[in-house]
């Protein structure tokens, strides 16, 4: 069997992710900074009869997430699907006119640098598959730019091309890329924003493999 890897593994819609690729049949590997939290995620998981495995790693050290993600796939199986949808640390949300170049740092190693690593990480075993999904979840201000969240706009924006440019090169491999835009907040009780909502629209961008970019729900008017 082959294992779904989720990159920024958290109790809502990381944990939502897991249990429906889980349920698919995949062996699931969750990546996270905390060993106590990815404890939790696996007895919740293995309750629900999902076959799962933590592995601890820190999306601003690309080292961790290679070492990671080569170990779930030795011990699981091949990694077939990548989701990437770490929540954004709330410090790279600052108005634009407070941003300095330092400041970008932190947001663009954890939006550019992480997917790009954990993309060369998986990429050798989708190769050998012939197969393989590639899943981005990023928030409204990756298509639309807010000046009081200067960092997560344009690392955001970064991310996003670097993901459409993956769609187009690797098409022709049978590995899928598609990046799927939440405008607002993931709500228990919303009925496209939801966890659960979310986590099948994934799945069905994995399974039906039709075009880049997607919208959990229509972007507010500007």
């Amino acid at each position: 069997m082959t294992t779904f890897a989720l990159v920024g593994a958290g109790s809502g819609l990381g944990l939502a992710s897991a249990r429906r690729f889980g349920a698919a049949g995949h062996e699931v590997a969750l990546l996270s900074r905390s060993p106590e939290h990815l404890d939790r995620l696996v007895a919740d998981l293995t309750a629900d009869g999902v076959r799962a495995r933590g592995y601890t790693a820190d999306v601003l050290d690309p080292a961790t997430l290679t070492t990671a993600l080569t170990n779930a796939a030795e011990e699981l199986g091949p990694v077939e699907i990548l989701q990437f949808s770490p929540v954004p640390h709330a410090d790279f949300m600052k108005p634009v006119l407070d941003t300095t170049a330092t400041g970008l740092d932190d947001p663009l190693a954890f939006s550019v640098k992480a997917p790009v690593t954990c993309v060369h990480a998986v990429l050798p075993g989708m190769r050998a598959l012939g197969r393989g999904t590639l899943l981005f979840v990023n928030g409204g201000s990756a298509v639309r730019p807010h000046p009081e969240r200067a960092g997560t706009s344009i690392a955001f924006a970064a991310e996003s091309a670097y993901a459409a440019m993956l769609h187009e090169a690797l098409a022709p491999e049978n590995i899928h890329a598609a990046q799927l835009i939440v405008p607002g907040a993931i709500r228990p009780d919303s009925e496209h924003s939801s966890p659960t909502a979310l986590a099948e629209r994934l799945y069905a961008l994995h399974t039906h493999r039709d075009g880049f970019r997607h919208y959990a729900e229509p972007m507010p008017a500007a």
